[in-house]
């Protein structure tokens, strides 16, 4: 323990944001980093406890406390305090295949479970990563590093978000000779398409994937399998096939004037504006443009409030987030001590852009969509919502909302997204493969297993757990590629998680 006092000396201290009225001109990334000296400080502060829950990553609650790769928070946190940024670099490799985006995008689950934050700040882990893997870059210490021998067995992987690319990139560096498959125009799945740029840069996924490249992984896009490609096709040129498609399928809103023109799901919106924001900086004008209108977004989670900030960048005149659930307390409730993950209000980026833009906050909480509106033409012209209330069976113990008669509101609404969550995998691509799946169109394994019912074809990410962090994605594609290898070799000497 390199400073047994410094979570005392030093106040817990981040990146600076740009503020919102100027970073809303823009779509790009806005924090601004401290340098290497100061960053050294913060990682003083970890107390390298006895029972480090922040690397626990298990189920508290029906909630994970801790981070799920079970990276070894306290011992890069002393190596940043110490300045041996190389070792600190090759303790966060050991588990985390993609810490540039985990610094960019995860939520913390490793400071909600910080010691440190039981009286005070925890330690401020996620930017003491971030500032390991830029140095590393920086320095030459993320340099390619292909594998010396290769096995001679080749796997597929069908999806390149970051379980499938997790899962590559294992199997690579194991030895064996992969190929990722990805129906879009550019590599990285939902870290390309699906998270905004201004929260992930994509010239951050790019880097990566060149690297990647340079290790001998090979990425064919605009490769849609399922339909340009035959599964038959695959399993005869391939030893294994790993599905890693995520939870493509929205969750629908089935209210009366659903049809109506402008409304569109959330996830085509982010994808089109990130497309044409990487193919023209949005001058060919292929996306879905909010400027000068009322916007309207169903759902209250993080693909919600990336489409309020999405509006404000476009130039949008209004902005309101519809959420069902109660508005969340400011502080831990007696019922939710730590190290449970905090249910409290979290106001994110975009809401905060929304304050300073147009004064208030966007979301509009218990309540829920009654109407979609429309003018002669068939375009969406406003939203009728109703309020909820939270109701509790006294029988079964179970929670539900119902509706308040005679609350109903119309919101202007010249632009509708929907936001509500993901439902599962695609059915064109289990049925192509004739996996079987469970009850909420989920690919089915055996309990703690990879291996779908059909011989030679794994699955992982979302396509297996449900839509979940980018974290349990590389966590999932770290033990399926597991799982693969000891299938391929009769044993395996990949790393558990």
């Amino acid at each position: 323990m390199g400073k047994p006092t410094g979570f005392m000396e030093y106040e817990r201290e981040t990146a600076a944001a740009a503020k919102p009225k100027v970073r809303v001109k823009n779509f790009d990334e806005f924090h601004a980093h401290l340098p290497l000296q100061k960053q050294m400080l913060q990682g003083a502060r970890c107390m390298e406890c006895g029972v480090p829950f922040c690397q626990s990553g298990m189920t508290l609650c029906g909630m994970t406390s801790g981070c799920p790769l079970h990276n070894l928070v306290p011992e890069w946190n002393d190596l940043v305090y110490t300045g041996n940024w190389e070792q600190a670099y090759k303790r966060l490799k050991k588990t985390n295949n993609f810490p540039e985006f985990t610094a960019r995008v995860c939520p913390a689950l490793c400071e909600a479970a910080c010691t440190c934050g039981l009286n005070g700040e925890p330690v401020a882990t996620k930017e003491n990563e971030y500032a390991i893997i830029e140095n590393a870059y920086e320095k030459g210490y993320a340099a390619p590093k292909p594998p010396k021998v290769r096995t001679g067995k080749k796997v597929a992987v069908v999806g390149s978000g970051p379980a499938g690319l997790a899962a590559a990139d294992q199997l690579n560096k194991r030895g064996h000779f992969v190929t990722v498959y990805e129906r879009s125009d550019r590599a990285g799945g939902l870290l390309m398409y699906g998270i905004p740029n201004m929260k992930l840069e994509k010239r951050i996924v790019e880097r990566k994937i060149k690297v990647m490249e340079a290790e001998g992984v090979v990425f064919v896009t605009n490769t849609d399998v399922g339909r340009d490609i035959k599964p038959a096709k695959l399993l005869k040129e391939y030893d294994r096939v790993i599905l890693a498609c995520g939870a493509s399928n929205p969750r629908d809103i089935g209210a009366p004037g659903r049809e109506a023109k402008g409304i569109y799901f959330a996830v085509d919106f982010l994808k089109a504006n990130t497309k044409s924001l990487l193919d023209s900086g949005l001058s060919d004008g292929c996306y879905i443009d909010a400027k000068g209108k009322n916007v309207v977004i169903i759902g209250g989670g993080d693909t919600g409030n990336d489409c309020v900030g999405t509006v404000i960048r476009h130039g949008c005149k209004s902005v309101t987030q519809i959420e069902m659930m109660p508005q969340a307390p400011k502080e831990r409730a007696d019922d939710n001590p730590w190290p449970q993950w905090p249910k409290v209000l979290k106001t994110d980026y975009g809401q905060e852009e929304a304050i300073a833009v147009f004064g208030h906050d966007p979301r509009i909480y218990e309540t829920t969509v009654k109407e979609f509106m429309k003018d002669k033409e068939g375009n969406v012209k406003a939203v009728k919502t109703v309020k909820l209330s939270r109701e509790t069976d006294p029988e079964t113990g179970r929670v539900s909302m119902k509706e308040i008669a005679g609350s109903e509101q119309v919101l202007d609404a010249e632009l509708v997204l929907i936001a509500a969550g993901f439902l599962g995998s695609q059915k064109y691509v289990t049925d192509a493969f004739l996996v079987e799946t469970d009850g909420r169109s989920n690919v089915k394994t055996p309990s703690g297993g990879y291996q779908t019912s059909e011989r030679n074809v794994f699955v992982t990410g979302d396509m297996h757990r449900g839509q979940s962090l980018v974290v349990w994605a590389i966590r999932e594609g770290r033990e399926a590629a597991r799982a693969v290898d000891e299938s391929l070799m009769g044993y395996t000497n990949l790393p558990r998680q």
